[in-house]
């Protein structure tokens, strides 16, 4: 199997994965860079995520246009990931998604969206909301041009997470493990704090900057490993193990050697 084969088919798992875990439904969708063409990114074709398979990835160029083989018609929020891949050459995957519980922090600010499990730490400590009315006015609130992707894009700037009112959240990260195992957790970040909120008021505490970037600089091949190895079985997926090394800081007792 080429490089590019197993690509495709872990885009494929990680749609599944998203969709078990409730962070997909019937839309939403997960891209990912190419990895001879970065200015190129893979992502199916419109269709509900738990029913993507291998002949659904189409390649598109970062405006949005597909590039040889079309299965069918594209997600018209593809500009989504376009806009992020042009601004952000440090990106390698993106999920957008309508989250149900990350949703309702997107239209009132009462009660800030913030990370309180450590494994939802990448998520950060500064996450902005972007608005579409702002610069387009009354719209259907869908991302449907380059235009508005780049907006979003500014927005989202460096940072890994950026809530959309009234519409979900577009998620980024360095691999598709990555931007997988932030989204899952991400939402049920947002259930927890839900609860947080409904027993405390604003009387939580939530992860420090501090406590973000530790969390965020030890997750390394070994978590990510556990948890697709696990997702991969849970939707009977082929896994296709990748390096189980350690992050720093993950334990003071297992060997360093």
């Amino acid at each position: 199997m080429t490089e590019l084969e197993q690509i495709k088919e872990d885009l494929v798992t990680a749609n599944k994965v998203l969709a078990y875990h409730h962070v997909v439904d019937s839309f939403g969708h997960v891209s990912i860079r190419h990895p001879s063409n970065p200015n190129h990114f893979l992502m199916s074709r419109a269709r509900a995520p738990n029913c993507v398979e291998v002949i659904d990835i189409t390649e598109f160029t970062q405006e949005g246009d597909i590039v040889g083989h079309n299965p069918g018609k594209p997600y018209s929020e593809r500009f989504i990931h376009g806009a992020i891949y042009e601004a952000r050459p440090d990106v390698m995957a993106v999920v957008h998604n309508h989250s149900p519980n990350v949703v309702p922090f997107t239209v009132q600010g009462k009660r800030k969206f913030r990370p309180i499990m450590h494994m939802c730490a990448p998520i950060g400590t500064d996450i902005p909301t972007w608005d579409i009315a702002h610069k387009f006015g009354e719209t259907n609130l869908l991302v449907t041009s380059m235009d508005m992707g780049r907006d979003l894009a500014k927005t989202l700037a460096s940072r890994t997470v950026s809530l959309m009112r009234g519409h979900g959240s577009v998620v980024v990260g360095k691999s598709l493990r990555d931007v997988v195992f932030t989204s899952i957790y991400m939402e049920i970040n947002a259930d927890m704090l839900i609860k947080a909120y409904a027993l405390g008021g604003n009387d939580i505490t939530p992860l420090s900057d501090g406590e973000v970037a530790a969390n965020t600089k030890g997750r390394a091949g070994f978590t990510y490993e556990r948890g697709w190895e696990n997702w991969c079985r849970l939707v009977d997926r082929p896994y296709f193990p990748a390096a189980w090394e350690m992050g720093p800081g993950f334990s003071k007792t297992d060997p360093t050697g």
